[in-house]
């Protein structure tokens, strides 16, 4: 039976890799990501690791990817990966969460394929680190999303706003309004990292790989 890794490989920091995945990539015999115009972050990240490999770049047009796209992908995994032979799928962050490997693993099931999922740190995790903000504490609870509803503001203590390059100013509003203090970190991890509380750097900073964490003043 042909075997795939759903691999995590983190916010991009090629050092925060976990061993299993390095491992699973080196007894791949072919490696998938996403395509980004020729280019792609979780790639990157783990090039060192993969240099001997064959690399399989699958068309997954962000923001307008349909049904038809992940049957697609998933037909070219089961084609690509030869019989009793690994493969792994690259994606940046965790394989769960927000993560284009979920709706191919989707179109895995019931195929002759065993698919193990292997955890990356996501990048809410790497950027609380680094601005030193705690995601949540004893008796707390924590909100992650890349909508916000403000109506779920004054039941939570913690928020993490993924893919902020939509609609930021009315997110800074309604956390601002809520009595959240908050930080926007840019590429948490990587050289260009950038850790802003200025509300008009933030309007201005149009970086994709970014995100917001607050917390209600008063807490830790």
């Amino acid at each position: 039976m042909k075997k795939l890794y759903g691999i995590g490989t983190g916010p991009g920091d090629k050092e925060l890799l976990t061993i299993k995945a390095v491992k699973a990539m080196e007894n791949s015999s072919v490696i998938f990501a996403p395509n980004n115009k020729g280019k792609n972050m979780a790639i990157d990240t783990a090039k060192d690791f993969i240099s001997n490999k064959k690399i399989i770049l699958i068309d997954l047009p962000m923001g307008k990817v349909t049904g038809e796209d992940y049957k697609k992908a998933a037909e070219i995994i089961l084609k690509e990966i030869p019989e009793g032979k690994i493969g792994s799928f690259l994606t940046i962050g965790d394989p769960m969460i927000y993560s284009t490997f979920i709706y191919i693993m989707k179109e895995l099931e019931g195929k002759d394929i065993d698919v193990e999922i292997i955890s990356g740190i996501p990048s809410f995790v790497a950027a609380a680190s680094a601005s030193k903000i705690p995601l949540t504490i004893k008796g707390e609870s924590l909100l992650l999303c890349d909508e916000l509803d403000e109506n779920l503001l004054e039941k939570i203590n913690s928020i993490v706003v993924l893919k902020t390059f939509r609609e930021k100013e009315k997110i800074l509003d309604s956390l601002e309004n809520n009595d959240f203090i908050f930080k926007y970190i840019k590429r948490a991890t990587l050289e260009e990292q950038e850790i802003i509380t200025d509300r008009e750097k933030i309007l201005n900073d149009k970086d994709y790989i970014s995100l917001i964490l607050g917390r209600k003043q008063g807490g830790l």
